[in-house]
């Protein structure tokens, strides 16, 4: 291929809605260009290196057993119905009808589609365990799609799922998928992405792990400890607190608190440590507005996917009117009304004696409060957020740190929730019917591609792993116009693509700082220089990207020598999978 016919443009400038260094790259570079908020069409060099990755992940999919199918874009909405999932997914899932007036829906995970495709092959279980994958469009209706390709409205995934008879088979293949995923990411450039448990959100199962490159560019926020390697994503992370904090046991005590509503105004007028209050956070239920109040110690906050998780339904902060019986920034426990719902979590067993709370009654607050004594039994949850330096709930120890990461993959183990749901059996040895147990495996390609970029450039521009590389090897002509130069250059890439050498040629007649711009923008991993003084002394310079490498090679020995550096670029990929 020679840049001059490269389809795309490559400029300078930082367009002013580029907030991570990957989406400016992927612009300024030719990669991918913008259509409409959260959906981008891919210009040839990010369209060659997605192909590449599908490739991986073919070889790594097919070496499990894993057998590609493809599913429909658009589906019925009666699959949906079946699972229960049209009713309860919300606006993401984009609904319409076609012209005959059927209700129809843009597919954005295909659970409901695998489980369709199998329904008669998996009648016997002599054909269990089975599973397939698809590479495939989705779409999903993000609120706030953002970064160029990590959040998008319209994207490209893999996804398999797997069908089982036993518990224990699904847990084996989890693992040898979750193997599979560890080579895929080694692979593509990226074996330091690492695996943490999550929560399955829509998806559903008890079981989820999400596979996630640790950078400040990531919107997910993830719980690490070093002593003992726990990992998670924060919103399944385990909140551990402290051993009960020990104080003398007082009366329950109402105090004016006059024009004080926040914890930092009370603790301040009253001299109490925001760890001694009975924080009151208030919540409504989407499906009915009924108020939901969380106990929770001070110095926490409420981790809204917990909660939800807790109460098997979505809530918003609470709005609270004049007829609310709940009075904003003096809610407590004792003598609460107006509420349907009371939480309490387990922050609030190390402070169990003389806390702070509000009085349900304006300018007032209770101190010298003992839940156990004022309300009796109590069942704690964990519905709180970690904290940074906080307790490991593995090892117990005050290590936690919390980093940001993109989620390049996920794993869920969904037990029978779409199986049973949609009426997917199999007769067993006995003649009876059972439901089957089902595992689904996720990498988004677009996002994989970004993350690379991520994990991989300098300031200049991408620096592309061999793996998944645009092309292997970029020549640069410094002088087109002369034609000793241009001889040279013409054979070197006729010589290189007759060695199946994949080769971006650059013979434009532009100034070496554009020639050497687009080159670092677009990332090659070899770069062969070719200028007239170099050439008269029978030489050329190759050099990698990643400045590693950077000498001078003898016209005739560049093949070989471009060779060799292939391979050594691709033995340095392959021992990060060992």
């Amino acid at each position: 291929m020679k840049l001059n016919n490269l389809i795309g443009e490559r400029f300078k400038e930082k367009p002013a809605d580029c907030v991570i260094d990957s989406y400016e790259f992927c612009i300024r570079g030719g990669y991918i260009k913008y259509v409409a908020n959260g959906i981008y069409s891919l210009f040839p060099p990010m369209r060659r290196i997605t192909q590449k990755i599908e490739k991986i992940i073919r070889e790594e999919m097919d070496s499990v057993g894993c057998q590609e199918v493809l599913f429909p874009v658009t589906l019925p909405s009666s699959l949906w119905e079946e699972s229960g999932r049209y009713q309860s997914v919300g606006d993401e899932l984009l609904r319409f009808k076609d012209r005959n007036g059927s209700q129809m829906v843009l597919g954005m995970t295909h659970e409901e589609a695998a489980v369709h495709l199998v329904r008669e092959y998996g009648r016997s279980y002599a054909r269990y365990p089975f599973s397939i994958y698809q590479i495939q469009t989705k779409f999903r209706d993000e609120a706030r799609p953002r970064a160029g390709l990590i959040r998008v409205r319209e994207f490209t995934m893999k996804d398999a799922y797997s069908f089982h008879l036993t518990q224990k088979s699904l847990e084996d293949y989890y693992q040898q998928m979750a193997n599979s995923y560890n080579r895929i990411f080694a692979k593509v450039g990226i074996p330091e992405v690492i695996s943490v448990k999550s929560d399955s959100g829509m998806i559903g199962g008890n079981v989820s792990h999400e596979y996630m490159l640790l950078c400040d560019a990531g919107e997910d926020s993830i719980v690490l400890c070093d002593d003992c390697g726990y990992s998670a994503n924060i919103e399944a992370a385990e909140t551990n607190v402290e051993k009960e904090l020990s104080v003398e046991v007082e009366e329950l005590k109402k105090v004016n608190t006059p024009n004080c509503k926040t914890i930092e105004e009370v603790g301040q007028f009253l001299g109490i440590n925001k760890e001694r209050f009975c924080k009151a956070v208030i919540y409504q239920r989407n499906e009915d507005d009924s108020f939901v109040v969380v106990f929770i110690r001070g110095d926490y906050e409420v981790n809204e996917t917990k909660l939800t998780n807790y109460l098997h339904t979505k809530v918003h902060p609470a709005v609270l009117t004049e007829d609310s019986e709940i009075i904003a920034g003096f809610c407590g426990p004792v003598g609460l009304k107006g509420v349907s719902k009371v939480i309490y979590d387990k922050s609030l067993t190390s402070v169990s004696d003389n806390m702070c709370c509000g009085a349900n009654e304006i300018d007032y607050h209770y101190v010298g409060l003992n839940l156990h004594r004022e309300i009796g039994e109590i069942e704690y949850v964990d519905v709180a957020k970690i904290q940074e330096g906080g307790i490991c709930p593995c090892c117990n120890k005050k290590s936690i740190r919390i980093s940001r990461g993109i989620e390049v993959g996920n794993i869920f183990q969904l037990g029978t929730k779409y199986s049973d749901a949609m009426g997917l059996k199999y007769v067993d040895t006995n003649g009876e019917e059972k439901v089957p147990i089902m595992g689904c495996y996720g990498i988004g390609i677009g996002r994989l591609a970004a993350s690379i970029c991520e994990a991989h450039h300098d300031d200049y521009g991408p620096i592309w792993p061999i793996s998944v590389a645009p092309w292997q090897v970029h020549i640069c002509c410094m002088r087109a116009d002369k034609i000793e130069c241009k001889e040279v250059t013409d054979r070197i890439y006729n010589e290189l693509q007759s060695s199946n050498v994949e080769v971006l040629y650059d013979d434009r007649k532009v100034s070496a700082g554009v020639m050497f711009s687009d080159a670092d923008l677009l990332g090659i991993p070899i770069r062969i220089i070719a200028g007239p003084k170099n050439i008269e002394q029978g030489k050329v310079e190759i050099l990698t990207r990643n400045k590693a490498v950077k000498k001078l090679v003898d016209i005739d020995s560049v093949v070989e020598e471009v060779g060799e550096l292939i391979k050594i670029l691709q033995k340095d990929v392959a021992r990060s999978i060992e």
